[in-house]
């Protein structure tokens, strides 16, 4: 997150917009970890957005 609306000067909204593939494709080889499905499910449960 702090690339894109630090280093890349993204609004948040334009951030929270993105789709994983356009993440992946600006930060490279370091989504592969960060983005798997169990990661990706852990971090939803860790962190939920509120929505029923």
């Amino acid at each position: 997150m702090a690339l894109f609306l630090g280093e890349r000067n993204l609004a948040p909204a334009d951030f929270w917009a993105l789709t994983l593939p356009e993440i992946q494709a600006v930060i490279g080889p370091r989504a592969s970890v960060a983005t798997r499905r169990g990661e990706l499910t852990r971090l939803m449960e860790e962190f939920p957005d509120g929505r029923p």
